[in-house]
């Protein structure tokens, strides 16, 4: 067994690195060294624009210092403090925040660490209440083929895309899933919300019909579908949602993880699509991405079923150590304060139409097959390589970084999602790079 603390760091072998071609990349790495507003800095000293908000997530751009200042504070006032059957004022005032913030229903929060955590700890508060209300046979869980609600074992089993299920078996059972709602002939080149598609949330009556009401807990999905190359949501496709699973006692979870704190020019998605959910899960933005932190927002009418038994019985047999971590609160309590101080989700519903007309005109690209956005999102979508060993997605991914430009990679769709304090100097960029690179693709 080794002691030695100085190894090399150049040494690339012993980490794994997640949702990452390790062998591409430990050929030819490409290393990110510090970051400041819009930009990350390679080892090499060059300037990447990040087009991507770090994981859809840096919201107020890289280095804010009121969020470095409030982490560096409560470090040195208090590092850590346990969650169970103890608490600590920053994580009271953030929930407080939080709520006055959400959809007027939303009134309590329960703390996580990550948006896989978020999703599961949101399922195991819908099979408890139904539980609590005497209807402990609803247990099955209805996701959306091509969601993607994280990597836990139940984010995984009620997600939709083939490779983040294949190599993990059954997992959670009593899944099922509706039809995703990306539809290329029907909606090319939509601007902001596809206008055919809602009645594909019809599809729910048919597994309701299935499975019966009574065995059926909750519906996730995402108001817009991120991780698997932006999918917005068709006009009126989440309100049937909604019409449907309040006919049949179902709850309906939000996955906000990635739409939350004003990525679609609203502070949640739940806004801007004007549709109310019963759990809400969110993540990333919440803390600008500098410390790890999720959350779960529930009604007072889930809260207050659970509320039950003697007052000194915990209700909910779940939790994390880090669950309201102090220096997460802390960060979260800034990132709040920064969105409000610097109007960053009136910024993003400000620059929508011209975040639109950018994107949009690079339609007249012949490998480009689909542009879709929503906010300050765009999924600028590929047509497949002729060579079926080469992935056209991967070669523009790369081609952009070398040419100083950072973006989300998901098959042979480009995802953007910038910072909110974008510049529109900043957006002509994006684009402009995104024209060159793409017109040279082979």
């Amino acid at each position: 067994m080794s002691n030695n603390l100085n190894s090399n760091a150049n040494d690339l072998q012993s980490y794994w690195m997640p949702f990452t071609a390790n062998r591409q990349f430990k050929s030819s790495p490409r290393m990110l060294v510090s970051a400041k507003g819009m930009y990350y800095k390679t080892g090499d000293g060059r300037e990447v624009l990040d087009g991507s908000a770090g994981m859809w997530c840096v919201n107020a751009g890289h280095g804010s210092e009121p969020i470095i200042a409030a982490i560096r504070e409560q470090a040195g006032q208090m590092d850590y403090a346990t969650a169970f059957q103890m608490g600590h004022p920053k994580a009271f005032e953030l929930a407080n925040r939080l709520t006055s913030l959400l959809p007027k229903d939303l009134e309590h929060v329960f703390f996580a660490n990550s948006g896989s955590e978020a999703v599961d700890t949101a399922l195991k508060i819908a099979l408890a209440y139904h539980r609590a209300c005497g209807e402990g046979s609803r247990t099955k869980f209805i996701g959306r083929e091509r969601g993607y609600h994280g990597v836990g074992f139940g984010g995984t089993a009620i997600g939709g895309i083939p490779n983040n299920r294949k190599q993990f078996g059954n997992m959670l059972s009593g899944v099922d899933h509706l039809p995703h709602t990306h539809n290329i002939k029907k909606n090319a080149f939509s601007r902001g919300q596809p206008k055919w598609g809602a009645l594909l949330a019809e599809d729910l009556e048919r597994l309701v019909a299935l499975h019966d009401a009574s065995n059926i807990a909750a519906v996730i999905v995402e108001p817009m579908a991120g991780s698997t190359g932006v999918l917005v949501p068709p006009v009126n496709y989440l309100n049937r949602l909604r019409d449907i699973c309040d006919r049949h006692g179902i709850l309906l979870i939000f996955d906000e993880v990635i739409t939350g704190f004003g990525r679609t020019g609203a502070a949640f998605g739940a806004e801007k699509f004007s549709v109310q959910p019963d759990l809400m899960t969110m993540a990333k933005g919440l803390t600008n991405g500098a410390v790890p932190m999720s959350a779960v927002a529930t009604t007072a009418k889930i809260y207050n079923a659970m509320m039950d038994g003697p007052t000194d019985l915990i209700e909910f047999f779940h939790g994390y150590t880090y669950s309201a971590h102090p220096l997460a609160c802390a960060a979260a309590i800034a990132t709040l304060n920064v969105y409000k101080n610097e109007g960053l989700f009136e910024r993003a519903a400000e620059l929508e139409h011209y975040w639109e007309e950018a994107v949009h005109s690079l339609k007249d690209l012949e490998k480009i097959i689909d542009i879709r956005n929503i906010g300050l999102v765009a999924g600028i979508e590929l047509a497949p390589s002729k060579n079926k060993n080469n992935s056209i997605g991967y070669n523009c991914f790369l081609r952009c970084f070398e040419e100083g430009l950072l973006l989300r990679q998901t098959g042979n769709t480009m995802a953007l999602s910038p910072p909110l304090i974008i510049q529109k100097n900043e957006i002509d960029r994006i684009v402009g790079i995104l024209r060159d690179v793409i017109d040279h693709l082979e």
